[in-house]
């Protein structure tokens, strides 16, 4: 069960079930809600209204930088809002945001109550370089109401403050899309130049490289496959084409959104809840811009009532589930304020890059976004099953709970000039499972969904995640990986040890299967299951098939982003199996279904050797076999 929040205090039109026969939500309602964000917002504004100092603890960045991010995230929001409506602006939004540029470009860097901090790069307290992106795209997309109004010193000024974002270096990933959107911006102006051209054909580049292919970049030269995806790879390239105009563009850049949407239209479950998986996760609804942004330009594969039954029910969950307070602030965290969600550089306006949603307004009142009925999401179909080689991701989706389920076998946060041991382990990218109903435990409790070799009393991490495949067929799926375990600062490294993972679904079940090679003497294995609360009506089970021998459960004080107190299954056994060689395979599950049927009788028989491993399913008599060297996965 979900705990009870009190009702967001954002203004918002009746309910339309005709219209909208899952979520209620027309067009009308995201204008209400992009404009009730603002007022909550607008009353922490400078005089001048250059920052909007919104309270809460500071990011590493600074609190004028902070202010900045207040000003530039909500300015999205808000140019998406007028732009959508065609330079309607009943509130006056963009007068505001005119007040405030020329306060914030005056003296860019000065220490006074407007001036905006100036844009350096990534290692230099670079934030203000992420917020010149949300700058620039709003007043390309008010240009004819906000930026064709100013005078020519306050334009003058602004250009010269955006240009600093393409003379710096931006972070080794999707930072690069920045100073591709300002140059964007300055182009469509008529103040292009040289300067501008390489910014573009720099991410250009990049961006080709990180091309994975079947829809997914990596963010970064390294496997970080997450909702960056969606909210900045695929979305500012696709923007830019769709205002330009560029026809040849918007087909390369939008052909690539489509076969993203393909498989990450699914990763949101029957409540609208995107998947809980990977940083920056307090962006929330942002996770529905790519399903907006395609609809919009019409690089989809998705008929117009489905994506808008996954973009409003992804802001309705939300809304009814605190992610305002009672001052209408989106609060830092997933439902209300959770820190375990957040990173160092999270600011108390940080929340509002979820701003990017509302793309969905750039599709006008008479768009079949809005006209079509809503239909079902691709998770409120029959039970799906996709296995998504690129990121050597595993998706799972069952229509009697609506609960999808993500493992990972392919996506971690570790940059190629990071060795394993130099970075901390991420639970939001390292665990084996994720869920649009779970959360990851917090660092410092007992990690969910996790093979962990203990050696000498302490457990291991997982960090870089080296995919082996993925694939399946009607009905059933696979992945598999392998990592090094690593071991917290100051314990030894195991030479030669690793652990191969293999996850195979059909239904609800998850099959997990391990082979760990070269562990020492004495030293254990545990395989934790989902985390779950007392009474969120979710049932976690984990059954062992081979190899496990102690069963039991461990507790998370602190909870997940979806529960205060978690609890999970563990199973435990030796690690030094037959010559070094430890075989471990299990049975685990997560469901909301009332009452379940227990794990035992799932399996009719296992065989297990060193290079294979056999099981039998009770249900129809359907045979998996796991080889290992190289992995190879059949099912029939």
């Amino acid at each position: 069960m979900t705990a009870a929040h009190p009702p967001s205090p954002i203004g918002l039109p009746a309910e339309d079930r005709q219209s909208s026969p899952h979520t209620g939500y027309t067009r009308a309602h995201w204008e209400a809600t992009a404009d009730g964000l603002l007022r909550a917002a607008w009353q922490w504004a400078t005089p001048g209204g250059a920052l909007l100092d919104l309270p809460g603890r500071p990011s590493f960045s600074g609190v004028r930088s902070d202010g900045l991010e207040g000003y530039a995230r909500t300015f999205l929001a808000a140019a998406f809002r007028v732009a959508g409506a065609d330079g309607e602006d009943p509130f006056g939004w963009l007068g505001r945001y005119a007040d405030g540029l020329a306060a914030g470009t005056r003296t860019p860097g000065r220490e006074d109550a407007e001036s905006w901090p100036l844009i350096r790069g990534h290692s230099v307290f670079g934030q203000p370089m992420v917020e010149s992106a949300s700058v620039a795209t709003g007043l390309r997309l008010t240009r004819p109401w906000l930026w064709d109004q100013l005078d020519d010193g306050v334009r003058d000024r602004t250009e010269a403050w955006l240009r600093d974002a393409l003379r710096h270096v931006p972070a080794p990933n999707n930072w690069y899309l920045f100073p591709y959107s300002v140059a964007g911006f300055l182009e469509s102006v008529g103040r292009g130049d040289a300067e501008t051209a390489r910014a573009k054909e720099r991410a250009v580049g990049l961006l080709e490289g990180w091309y994975r292919g079947d829809g997914w970049y990596a963010d970064g030269d390294g496997r970080a496959f997450d909702h960056y995806n969606g909210w900045a790879l695929h979305l500012y390239p696709v923007l830019d084409a769709y205002l330009s105009g560029d026809a040849e563009l918007s087909a390369h850049y939008g052909g690539r959104l489509r076969e993203h949407l393909e498989g990450f239209s699914l990763l949101f479950g029957g409540d609208g809840a995107p998947i809980h998986f990977g940083r920056s996760l307090t962006y929330r609804f942002a996770a529905a811009s790519s399903v907006a942004m395609g609809a919009v330009s019409g690089h989809t594969p998705l008929a117009p009532g489905a994506s808008r039954r996954v973009i409003s029910g992804a802001l309705r969950y939300f809304l009814d589930r605190g992610a305002t307070g009672t001052d209408g602030l989106l609060n830092l965290g997933w439902h209300g304020p959770h820190q375990a969600s957040l990173q160092s550089y999270s600011a108390p306006a940080s929340p509002y890059w979820a701003s990017k949603a509302f793309v969905a307004l750039l599709a006008p009142q008479d768009h079949p976004l809005w006209t079509a009925v809503e239909e079902p999401a691709p998770s409120e179909g029959p039970d799906r099953v996709l296995a998504l080689p690129t990121p050597g991701l595993l998706v799972q989706s069952t229509r009697a709970d609506g609960i999808v389920r993500l493992h990972n076998h392919g996506s971690d946060h570790v940059r190629v000039n990071e060795g394993e041991g130099q970075v901390e382990d991420d639970p939001l990218y390292s665990r084996q499972s994720y869920s649009t109903v779970t959360g990851p435990t917090a660092p410092g409790n007992a990690a969910d969904n996790h093979l962990a070799v203990v050696v000498s009393g302490v457990r291991s991490e997982r960090r870089i995640i080296r995919a082996l495949g993925a694939g399946g067929g009607e009905g059933w799926g696979w992945a598999a990986s392998w990592h090094r375990p690593v071991f917290t600062s100051g314990s030894a490294m195991v030479p030669g040890m690793r652990v191969e993972s293999v996850t195979v679904v059909r239904g609800r079940y998850e099959l997990r299967v391990h082979r760990v090679l070269g562990a020492p003497d004495g030293a254990r294995v545990e395989q934790t299951g989902w985390a779950t609360g007392r009474d969120d009506g979710l049932v976690s089970a984990l059954h062992g098939l081979h190899g496990w021998e102690s069963p039991d459960e461990v507790r998370a004080p602190q909870g997940t982003a979806y529960t205060p107190w978690a609890v999970m299954p563990r199973l435990s056994a030796p690690a030094d199996g037959d010559g070094g060689t430890a075989v471990l395979v299990a049975l685990a599950s997560l469901t909301a279904e009332a009452d379940p049927a227990p794990l035992d009788p799932v399996v009719s028989g296992v065989v297990v050797d060193s290079d294979a491993v056999e099981v039998r399913w009770a249900q129809d008599g359907a045979t998996t076999r796991i080889g290992f060297a190289p992995v190879t996965v059949t099912h029939g």
